[in-house]
This record gives C-alpha cells, structure tokens and sequence, in this order.
C-alpha cells in the first residue's frame, strides 16, 4: 500500500473526528453533559454511538485474523460478542437505567449502601478500561506500521492525542455524535472493499483457492471447553462493560434503554456478517498472510493483495480510516466510563475533575501498551471480557435481581473473580500461548462460576447486612418508567 495513501486516511478521519468533537464542546456546558449527555440521546443516535464504541480493534482486525488463523472456531466471536446484547436487553438495560446512576461505582454504592463497595468496584472499574484499551492502542500501533512504515509508537500517541482533545472537549454529548459517525464510517470500510473484492473474484475467471483441508498455521482446532469457556466470557462479560453500560444513562427513559438495544442488536448483526467474509475470503485466498504473521492486518491487506493497482489503494485507504475510526471510538468510550469513575471518586465530579481525570485515563494505558507487545488482537480482547465477567457482572446481575445480596458477598465475589482471573491471565502469559491448558488459556467457565458462587455463598452467610432499603429500591429498579410526555 501507498504510505502516502494511508496516512491521508489516517489524518482525514482525525480532523473528522476532531471537527465533530468540537461541534459538540458547543452543546456541552453542564456536568450532566459532560457524564451522561444530559440523558437526552435517542434510541437511534445512541445505537449508533454504542455500536461506534462496541465495534473495537477486536471486531474490526481481530475477528477476520481468528477466522483466517482457526476458521470456524473463530466464528464465536462475532456470536458472542452479539448475544451478549441480547442478555443486556434482557437483564440489565432498563433496570440500570432506572438506577439513576452516572456510572457503575454509583449503582453499587446505591445498592449496597457501602462507599466500600464503591471503592472496589471503582477499582475493578478502572482495571477493565485500561485493559480494553491497551488492544486498541495495539491495534493502531499495527495498523500504522503496516500501512504507512512508521514506527508503531506514532499509531498509539496520535489516538491518545485525538482521544483527549475530544473527550476533554465536550465529554459524552461530544463523544456520541463521534462514535455515530464512526459506526456508519466502520461499516462502510467494510463494506465497499468486500464487495469490489467480489466484483475482482467473479470477473477472474476461477482463482486460485487453497484447498479446503488446509490449515494456514496447522494449529489444532479448540475443543468443546475451550469453545464453552470463550462462548461465557464473551456473553457474561457484555453485562459488564464500564464503557456500553454508561450509555444506557444517556436515553431519557427506561422504554428507550430496550428499543436502544434493540436496534444494536441489527447494527451488529449486520456489521459482523463483514469481518466474517474478510475471514473467509482470506482463508480461501490468502492464506500466506497467516504464515507470515499478519493475520490481524489481514482486512487492511486483503484489498491491495486481490484488487491491486490505484483502485487497491484506495479501497485500502479506505479500510485504513475504519480501522482508525474503531480504534478511536472504542477508546474514546473506555475513556468518558473512566474519567467519570476517577473523577467522582478523586476530583469532586467537577467538570474540570473530569477534564483531568479523562487526561489520566488515556496516558496511564498508553505507557502499558508501549511496554508490552501485541498479543492476537481478538484473543486479548478475548481475555478482558473474561475478567469482566468474572468481577463486574455477578455484582450486577444480582445487585439488580437478587435482594440478598450484601456488601461483603459483593466484595469477596469481585475480589474472587478477579484474583483467579487475573491469576489465570499471568499463568498463560508466563506459559506462552502455546504452551497454556486449556482451563488457563480461557478461564471463563469456571471463574464466573467461582464468583457468583462466592457472592451468593457469602451474603447469606452476611444476611443481617443486607439494605434497609432494599424493598423501595428494588421496586425503583423494576418498576416502569414512565414515558416522557412533551407539552404542546
């Protein structure tokens, strides 16, 4: 590819990002909308939005990789991370919503009555982002490096960069009219290159296919644990993303947290049939890019291997800005669920508390990630579902459905799920990724087990724990809201 080509795309999707950011530093003058946008975002802008920051390096690079590298093992990916949804609508969207709460931190300490819980869970909180984060910033260090040759540090500053100027801007009502706009960006730098890419395979008589029995890498598929454990992580861990969760604060009533769901629910289906056909395509045609270690760049290479020529180029540039805009709409998300999280807990919930605290939350990750090396993008991504789901979800699963829960049962599940997570992520680090058991390298199905079983086992054991206002919480909780009503 044209360095020169890609790093057009690369700055024509920064200046659009920062332009629009900056249209909404107009309409941002309040705290509320700075956390949650004031809580005025309709259905439609929010999926979009939410789908914008969902849709991460993962989705776009990491699941055509997997799919090239495991075939159809990798096919959980884009089911899980979909279903995953589904069990928000069903479970937590409106009665999180109902909570009043800005951020994740609040629900707990509202529930428990505990700042102790608070502060675990803020922890917990902040974990979770900067592990997300990291992915993507490696994500962009690859894509930098493979499509413009420059060092791959300069891929992670400038999403850092961009990310602060406009969250620090305008907060969430910027952010959101950002993440819409790269959601639709996204799937049109999906969808324009597949389908030209077609167009190339059927007009060229009959191309070269590897045979079906090959393997690009020869590794042996996953077996039914393996696949088992990924299927948990990726649907539990959904119900816990600091960063999806914090957008259901911004719909102005519960009815339009659910019809927001529902319409993600399309947008994803929709936008995963594309990285689905980079895989598949790639495995029949292009299989040499796993062999050669490029299998996460292989959405970003495929337009320039099949089509070729100018119109190769700028089908790729193309991709380029999709993959920036996944990059940066995904961080941009982890950092607002941060800065929120860190500024209340820190800086008094001050705008200007959250101006620092969104400041601190993109540079802290930005130093890990130029520590460490680039792992399978989908694969990590992977991981941090499985620690959410091991921590974050119990607690607010049965924080929202169960009146037993108590403080201490909150804690020693959170802390539960994170030591033998954690515990199980550094084991299979250590080992290497091919040197790892099974039950290390996806930890799933039995850490989100281990904690909601802790949980349960310890708040009964802490009944007399449990909120004296519990019963007129509940019922704020699970009681319908009602529907906005405009005076005419």
């Amino acid at each position: 590819m044209n360095p020169v080509v890609g790093i057009a795309a690369f700055a024509a999707v920064s200046l659009a990002t920062a332009v629009i950011g900056f249209y909404g530093l107009r309409i941002s003058r309040t705290t509320g909308d700075f956390y949650v946008a004031s809580r005025t975002v309709r259905p439609w802008w929010n999926a979009s939005a939410i789908g914008g920051e969902y849709l991460s390096a993962a989705s776009f690079l990491g699941v055509a990789g997997l799919i090239l590298l495991s075939g159809t093992d990798a096919l959980w990916f884009p089911v899980g991370y979909t279903a995953g949804y589904l069990m928000l609508l069903l479970f937590v969207a409106a009665p999180l919503r109902r909570s009043g709460a800005y951020t994740i931190p609040d629900f707990t300490e509202a529930r428990l009555d505990s700042r102790v819980v608070r502060s675990v869970t803020s922890i917990i909180v902040v974990m979770v982002g900067w592990l997300y984060i990291v992915p993507q910033l490696h994500g962009a260090a690859l894509a930098i490096r493979i499509t413009t040759g420059l060092p791959a540090w300069v891929g992670m500053v400038a999403v850092v960069a961009v990310v602060c100027v406009t969250v620090v801007a305008g907060g969430m009502r910027s952010i959101t009219f950002v993440q819409a706009f790269q959601y639709w960006l996204k799937l049109t730098a999906l969808a324009v290159p597949i389908l030209f890419i077609v167009l190339v395979l059927s007009d060229s008589g009959t191309p070269a296919v590897a045979e079906s029995s090959v393997n690009p890498t020869g590794a042996a598929p996953a077996g039914l644990y393996q696949n088992i454990s990924l299927l948990v992580a990726l649907l539990f861990g959904t119900l816990g993303l600091p960063h999806v969760l914090v957008r259901f604060y911004t719909n102005p009533d519960g009815q339009s947290a659910r019809r927001t769901t529902l319409i993600v629910l399309g947008l994803l289906s929709v936008f995963y049939l594309f990285p689905t056909a980079y895989g598949l395509i790639g495995r029949m045609f292009a299989p040499g890019l796993a062999q050669s270690g490029q299998a996460d760049a292989l959405v970003l290479l495929l337009p320039g291997e099949l089509v070729g020529g100018m119109a190769g180029d700028l089908l790729s540039a193309l991709v380029v800005a999709g993959a920036f805009a996944a990059f940066l709409s995904t961080t941009s998300g982890l950092v607002v669920s941060l800065a929120g999280v860190i500024s209340q807990d820190l800086f008094g919930g001050s705008v200007k508390g959250f101006r620092r605290a969104a400041v601190i939350s993109a540079v802290v990750p930005l130093g890990i990630a130029s520590m460490t090396g680039s792992l399978a993008l989908a694969g990590s991504v992977g991981m941090v579902f499985a620690f959410t789901a091991s921590t974050l979800c119990p607690v607010l699963l049965l924080g929202i459905w169960w009146r037993g829960l108590t403080d201490a049962g909150a804690i020693a599940g959170m802390a539960t799920g994170a030591v033998l997570c954690g515990g199980a992520m550094a084991a299979g680090a250590v080992l290497g990724a091919g040197e790892s058991p099974p039950w290390l390298a996806q930890p799933a199905a039995w850490t989100v087990p281990a904690a909601f079983a802790v949980m349960v086992l310890v708040s009964r054991a802490t009944r007399t724990r449990v909120p004296r206002t519990i019963t007129r919480l509940m019922t704020r909780l699970h009681t319908p809201e009602r529907p906005l009503v405009t005076e005419r």
